[in-house]
This record gives C-alpha cells, structure tokens and sequence, in this order.
C-alpha cells in the first residue's frame, strides 16, 4: 500500500510497524539486505507526541546504513565501521521522525559506497527479489530491494553515481536524486561530496513527490544545502504534460535491444497522445564516453580525502599496537576489503602533487564540458529521458567489457547528474528478457515539480503503480 494511502488509528499504526519489522526480519535469509535491525517501543511511544495527520504518520522506513542514527550501529557496509555507534542523528533522520516515521531497520550497500552493484558489503552480497541469482545494484541495494519486495513504501539512500536510480531500475520501483543541496547530508557518511546526494525509494510518484516535502530544506550544518523553499510536489504532479518537451537519448536509444526499443517508442507515443513534444537528440559521443572515467578519478581522489581519519585511532575498528604507524596500516588493511583499498591508491595517486593537473584538474575540466552539453540540451527541453539500463539486473557472477560503448555510456551516463546537481529519477516501464528496467528522468536544477509530473504521466500510462514483488 502507497505510503499516503496509510493513514490509520495508533493501534493499527504500531501493529503495522511490528508486521513490518517482522517481515523484514523473515526475508532477511534470502535478500540479505539488512545490517541491523532496529528496536520500534520507543519510537512508537515517541509518536503519542505527533499529530496523526503528519505526513508519514506511522511509516515502517528503512535507511542505508550511512545514514547516521544516534545510539543505532551504522557501518557503511564495512568492516573499519563495524563498532562505530553515532552519538548524534543525521538530519534527515530527525525530519523523517517529526514526520511520523518509524525507522525498522539499516540497510545493506556497498562498502563505503563505492560501487555499483552491492556485492562489496561487509556482510555479503544483496539478492533481487525478481531473481535471487542476480544482484540487486548498488550503491543503495539493500534499501532497493526493501521497499521491491514490499517490506517497507519508503526507504532512504544516497547517490554519487546512479546509486540509488539504477537499483531502482532492478528492482522495479521509483528511485529519486534531487538537486544538490535540495537535501541536507548532515550526519551522512559521505562518499565524494561534489557527487554525493541524498535519494530515496518509493513505489508510486505521488509517494515519491510527498517524500521530497518532508526531506527538503534549508540545514544551516550542512553549507551546501539551499535555501529555496520547498514545494508543494504532489499537488504539481498532475500528469498532465502538454507542451512539455522531452528530449530521448539517442545516443543510448541506438544501442537499446528491439524489445526495449519497441517499449520505449510505445511510451513515448502514448505521451505524445496526452500533448508532450518528444524528439530525439544526439550528444557528444565523446563527452559521454569519458563520463564514467571522470567519475571514477574524481570520486576516488574525493573519497580518499574524505576516509583519511578512518585509521582505527580517529575512527574504527583498531588492529596494531605498537605505534600510530603499526595501528593505522593494520586498521585499514584489516578494515577495508581489497576494492576498496584500491580505489584509495588511485585516488591517492591522483591527488599527489605531481599528479593533480594531469588527472585531478583535468577531469574536472571534461567535468564541465559534459555538464555544458547536458544544460545544451536542457536550454531546449523540459526533460532529458533514455533507459536507465539496457538490461535488467545482471547475474552475480557476470562480468562486463567495460571498454565497450555499450558499458562505456549506457550503463554509465546517469552520473551526468551527480556532475551537474540536476534533479534525477528512475520510473519503471518496461521488460527486457523478462527482468524490469526503468526510465531515467532529468530535469534542470530545482525543477522536481517538473520532474515527478512528467513521471506522474508515465505512471499512469504504464499502470506501474505500487507494484511489489513477493518473496517467497
């Protein structure tokens, strides 16, 4: 049931969080998508004080576990975090609170972050519900296949790539990336903090517009968060969308499989039948190839400054004992798994002073000219739209030639968003090989209400509407 659909008596409330909680914890053997779980008496004391018409009243929520939670164990999904206990919530924890939520549980994701399909936790990897022989996709997997599998409407997560959009795009439900600074990060354990976004999971727009009222706002700890006011999103999302231009990938389009191609050309003919204006445009190639190598040496340089003081004497789990030096290299070789280390000796390679200008300095550079063609072609459309995939949820044990064009941009170009802070969701609607693969939405900056309108549109074409899939 939608989350706004679940207005309902203190009783039925506290039964409901106790179900879900329960719930979680019986999928947990065959999804492994939790790290911890978390005790509801006091929080559903807390909600004697709340009025019952708050807007998430009684929501079971999850929240990935770099999501600080005062008194609540949160380890980022790694072994060097494994006794970190935070003293202090991060803000969007006391928004969603105030708001009425319930919080059952912290959720599985990639160690620190860094990665792409959840199979990088310290506690193993995340299965699908659609297929548990495939993987979830990550960064944010555990809190994905939560709300999939229908334990909980809403679930928190954050995106630095597509981290929370492309395990939408598995799993078959709505995944959201607002604008930079549309949601404070203060208290989130961060990852690269010129990509990094708080996103979250729902299964219905209108539940994804509400979600962003409660999350938005001005947090004056956190320096990047804006001050714009906050929107009324879910009166905005009518769904009526004519005149609204919407510009498809073509570049992406032309790799698409004919199933994929016959559903996206269907969509967009049903939403030319309700007035939008839909063309395709071609980007640079070139700019949408170097998008995933820009990625990965500037959130790798970023991530290496911002895990510096996990070294088991600032933060962590400690090993060693004989001098600062003995505890910081068995710390961190203990407590980061070898993916991990080695993103942190590529990105400290990148950020020697020999090494910047050549590295550093220039993907930056390529940076702003990919955010330049996208806002080339966002001056002309209301909408950039292509398939958050060209295939649903990949094996566990696949593998990828990451040098083809195909992984190059279509697997990875939604981190254009991350470059440019723009607004960016993925919707269900469509099948390939019988697996769920979402469309990716993006708007120019603080155009949310734009964003899920549109979305709200392709929603009530597809009927794809709070659709769960039930682990058995």
């Amino acid at each position: 049931m939608d989350m706004h659909m679940m207005k309902m008596s203190r009783v039925a409330t506290e039964m409901h969080a106790r179900e879900a909680l329960e719930k979680a914890k019986a999928v947990q053997p065959k999804l492994n998508a939790m790290v911890t779980f978390c005790e509801v008496d006091e929080q559903l004391e807390n909600l004697k004080n709340i009025d019952t018409n708050a807007k998430l009243y009684g929501m079971p929520i999850v929240l990935k576990d770099n999501i600080n939670t005062k008194g609540i164990l949160t380890t980022a999904s790694s072994n060097i975090l494994g006794n970190y206990i935070p003293v202090y919530n991060a803000h969007i924890v006391d928004k969603l609170q105030a708001a009425g939520a319930i919080v059952i549980g912290k959720t599985s994701m990639d160690e620190l972050g860094m990665g792409g399909t959840n199979l990088s936790a310290a506690t193993g990897p995340v299965y699908n519900p659609y297929d548990l022989n495939r993987i979830s996709g990550g960064s944010s997997g555990g809190s994905a296949v939560m709300v999939s599998s229908g334990v909980v409407p809403f679930a928190l997560g954050t995106d630095t790539g597509d981290s929370v959009r492309k395990p939408a795009s598995y799993n078959n439900i709505i995944g959201v990336k607002p604008t930079y600074g549309r949601i404070s990060r203060y208290g989130v354990i961060p990852y690269a903090s010129s990509l990094d976004h708080v996103g979250y999971f729902t299964r219905s727009v209108r539940d994804a517009a509400l979600a962003l009222e409660v999350l938005a706002g001005r947090d004056d700890r956190d320096m990047t968060s804006s001050y714009l006011p906050v929107e009324e999103y879910t009166a905005k999302a009518t769904g009526e969308v004519s005149g609204v231009k919407v510009a498809v990938i073509k570049n992406i389009m032309d790799m698409a499989s004919d199933e994929l191609k016959t559903q996206t050309n269907t969509l967009m003919e049903q939403l030319r039948a309700k007035g939008a204006v839909v063309e395709e445009v071609t980007m640079n190639e070139d700019l949408l190839k170097a998008c995933l190598a820009v990625y990965f040496v500037i959130s790798n340089c970023e991530a290496t400054a911002n895990h510096s003081n996990l070294d088991g004497i600032r933060f962590g789990v400690q090993y060693g004992e004989n001098s600062y030096e003995d505890i910081m290299t068995k710390s961190r070789t203990a407590g980061f798994s070898t993916l991990i280390r080695k993103r942190f000796v590529i990105g400290s390679f990148g950020l020697a002073d020999e090494n910047q200008e050549r590295l550093l300095r220039k993907a930056q550079k390529v940076r702003r000219l990919i955010v330049e063609e996208m806002h080339r072609v966002l001056g002309e459309f209301d909408a950039i739209v292509a398939p958050a995939s060209l295939h649903g949820a990949p094996l566990l044990d696949a593998t990828s030639d990451q040098l083809s064009l195909e992984y190059l941009i279509a697997e990875n170009y939604m981190c254009m968003a991350n470059f440019s802070g723009d607004p960016s969701m993925t919707i269900p609607y469509a099948t390939v090989e019988g697996l769920p693969v979402g469309l990716n939405i993006t708007c120019s900056a603080f155009n949310e209400a734009g964003m899920f309108n549109l979305a709200k549109a392709i929603e009530d074409v597809t009927g794809l509407c709070d659709v769960v899939k039930e682990v058995l």
